[in-house]
């Protein structure tokens, strides 16, 4: 057809349409909240509005309008990272084809429930709109069980990407997909090229980095592709990503020495494709957990992943029968196809099989997979009947169980390393395929935000060397950064005030044990928010101290710290903690958490109180005080306390911890003064695992356990008892004799 005069026509009007927006689009500079204000409700589609370089503080940005596909509204960074939003901040998109980029959020927190919503409130939703480049960095609620999202998807099509989200510390997940009205469902959400990094233990449920959907709308598909991100250290608890809702797509993602596992929590019809786990012996670290029906796992490629039960490197779980929503659905007709597995310590099966999870898995496959184990040993474990998940051309270099061998076949196997840095069979063409990219740190992210570590090691800054003067060690720790060691000579000194550990630090004689601390205050120590200590080789007494009960030698704040704390004393001697009853070591506030704490080659002696007061929160929701407590090689003699009281209590199943290790260690009358009132030399509650080993006890308080969820695991092994009960420990919730390995000890 020739190009007529009407084609001219429509052709003219739309360049002169084109034109006409082009002049109406605009680039405005402000610089400050006023000036924000003022333009937002007049921005149209094609603006841009950009904000200064500097600090924002306390900008709560509302950023609305309708753009369009090729013209959206626009906010952005004068330059990208130079930008910071602090103080009470956040942001909301609400309309159409919106887009944010090159902020960063930082010391702060927000002041609604996230950081980032694609909402104005709840009948005003984003649609088709973008942050990229969005940097949230440690921006978290003082309160630690205060609950937020960093990032909240609303609405349908919306998208973040290459963005940078680390050190989430209080309670929520820091991204979550709601699907909690018709207008969030089937919503086509894309995540991808973000950078998910460092999230500390939580030390109870609501540590999820990722989740989709929620339990409530489970049963609802969401249609949200989650591709070629890092989740880098995310060990917030047992689930890095909850899946809860159906036909959502997790393509492409790098799991990095990662404790817990991606989960398909609730929903069906998943697909869990090309993902790489490396969890390089790392403890804790997981895979993928199977629950619910259709769910499609292929591809994928994990290594050397230490978890069990419900965080093992690969877990197919048990249901319940017509199970209510919230609880556990039947796996049925799960498909698991061409997946490398390669030192794994545990793949499990029907697992969490009890009274209440009886629906075995059932019209499953297991196909073309490669079983690689390093140690010869195999992963699998059976808790159930699995005969609904047939199993064909799986290869292994290990025997497997004789359930399961009709669908191994045995061969030796050599592994050899392709150019994307993965082992594969030499000769076999089974397992995950060899052209799996592995993405990138230069691929996620923003390029201009440097993903650094988040822990300060000790030992790693710079040595100062003072005398043995406590105006002197008041003032170096004034002046030390973190990493720093500060090094006392010989001698004596009386500390007068309390020293606030805000920073990581080291405090150490500069002669094993010559350098004599008294003080005079309740307590000579007290962590705070940043603060890691470690004494080495010093004589700490209680002398000095004033004549009240309940002194510490170390306490924390006694509420509210959000940053978790490590606890190292090496090699010192401890004494005189008895001027009052209840004089203890350590104590730890309500809400505070220690990654560790970890006593090794030390002397303890003459002590009213507890060695370590880990029980402060009773409330039995599933929060504890320390993650892992090891004990070595210490002399511990006349403490009228316990040696360690730690407490997690609750039916929550979502954490790793408590971890409890005494080994080589002497105590000599422990736990038998009046004010113990658990009557125990060793009081752990809900504690997941304990290994008490080669010590000796002589006239010592029974060791008390109480197992509650989780299927702890106890050893108590190689020990000489003399004058001392037995051990006491109990199943508090499931009836029946205990699980606890007690082997090789000696009792006098």
């Amino acid at each position: 057809m020739p190009f007529s005069v009407r084609h001219l026509s429509i052709f003219t009007f739309a360049l002169a349409t084109l034109f006409i927006n082009s002049v109406q689009a605009k680039e405005i500079l402000i610089s400050s909240k006023a000036q924000y204000e003022k333009i937002a409700p007049d921005l149209k589609a094609g603006d841009t509005v950009i904000l200064q370089n500097g600090t924002w503080q306390d900008f709560e940005i509302l950023l609305e309008g309708e753009g369009t596909e090729d013209s959206p509204i626009h906010l952005t960074a004068q330059e990208k990272g130079k930008v910071i939003l602090s103080g009470e901040s956040n942001l909301r998109l609400a309309g159409k084809y919106l887009k944010v980029s090159g902020l960063v959020f930082k010391n702060g927190f927000t002041p609604t429930s996230s950081v980032i919503e694609f909402r104005k409130n709840k009948d005003e939703l984003a649609y088709h709109s973008r942050i990229t480049e969005i940097v949230i960095d440690d921006y978290n609620n003082p309160d630690k069980q205060e609950s937020d999202y960093w990032v909240a998807f609303y609405g349908q099509y919306n998208r973040m990407d290459n963005s940078y989200l680390a050190a989430k510390r209080n309670k929520g997940v820091t991204v979550a997909v709601r699907l909690n009205n018709e207008q969030s469902q089937q919503n086509y959400h894309k995540i991808d090229h973000n950078y998910f990094g460092f999230r500390p233990i939580f030390g109870s449920n609501g540590g999820e980095t990722l989740r989709i959907g929620t339990s409530h709308y489970s049963l609802t598909d969401s249609f949200t592709l989650v591709e070629n991100n890092i989740f880098e250290r995310t060990n917030g608890e047992v689930e890095i990503i909850s899946v809860k809702s159906g036909k959502n797509k997790l393509i492409g993602n790098l799991f990095y020495e990662a404790r817990g596992t991606l989960t398909m929590r609730h929903g069906n019809g998943n697909l869990i494709e090309n993902n790489v786990f490396l969890g390089n012996g790392v403890e804790h670290t997981g895979g993928i957990r199977v629950i619910n029906k259709d769910q499609i796992i292929k591809n994928n490629y994990l290594y050397g992943l230490t978890g069990y039960r419900f965080g093992s490197g690969f877990t197919i779980l048990n249901g319940v029968p017509n199970s209510p929503i919230n609880r556990y659905h039947q796996v049925d007709n799960a498909t698991i196809t061409n997946n490398s597995f390669i030192n794994l310590d545990h793949i499990q099966f029907a697992a969490g099989s009890d009274a209440e999870r009886s629906a075995v898995p059932i019209n499953s496959k297991m196909e073309n997979n490669l079983i690689y184990n390093e140690s010869g040993n195999h992963p699998f474990t059976l808790f159930d009947d699995v005969s609904g998940i047939k199993l064909s051309n799986n290869i292994a270099n290990v025997d497997v169980l004789d359930e399961l061998e009709y669908g191994v076949d045995k061969k030796r196997i050599t592994l050899e390393k392709a150019d994307n840095g993965l082992l594969y069979p030499k000769g076999l063409s089974v397992g995950a395929p060899k052209d799996l990219n592995v993405i990138t740190h230069d691929e996620v992210g923003p390029s201009w935000y440097p993903k650094a570590p988040k822990t300060v090691a000790f030992d790693s800054g710079k040595l100062h060397k003072i005398n043995a003067s406590a105006s002197e060690l008041l003032a170096a720790i004034n002046a030390t950064e973190s990493g720093d060691v500060i090094e006392i000579a010989p001698g004596n000194m009386i500390v007068p005030r309390l020293i606030a550990i805000n920073k990581t630090l080291t405090i150490r004689a500069q002669q094993n044990r010559r350098t004599n601390i008294s003080f005079e205050r309740t307590s000579l120590f007290e962590i705070q928010d940043n603060g890691n200590l470690k004494l080495e080789g010093l004589v700490i007494s209680g002398d000095e101290s004033p004549d009240a009960h309940g002194n510490s030698v170390i306490r924390t704040k006694k509420w509210g710290m959000v940053n978790n704390y490590r606890l190292w004393v090496n090699n010192s001697i401890v004494t005189q903690l008895d001027i009052n009853h209840s004089f203890h070591f350590f104590s730890t506030g309500k809400g505070a958490f220690a990654d560790e704490i970890i006593l090794t080659g030390n002397v303890f002696s003459n002590v009213t109180g507890d060695i370590l007061r880990l029980d402060s929160e009773t409330e039995d929701l599933g929060i504890y005080n320390a993650e892992y407590v090891t004990l070595t090689n210490n002399d511990f003699t006349n403490v009228q306390g316990a040696l360690a009281k730690v407490y997690r209590g609750g039916t929550d199943e979502s954490t790793f911890g408590p971890h409890f290790q005494l080994t080589d260690n002497t105590l000599k009358q422990i736990g038998n003064g009046k004010r113990n009132k658990t009557n125990a030399g060793i009081y752990l509650h809900g504690v997941q695992v304990t290994n008490i080993d080669r010590n000796t006890f002589e006239m010592v308080a029974p060791i008390v356990i109480e197992h509650t969820v989780g299927e702890p695991k106890t050893a108590i092994l190689n020990n000489k008892f003399n004058n001392t009960p037995s051990p006491v420990i109990t199943e508090v919730h499931v009836g029946g004799e205990h699980t606890a390995t007690l082997k090789n000890n000696e009792f006098k």
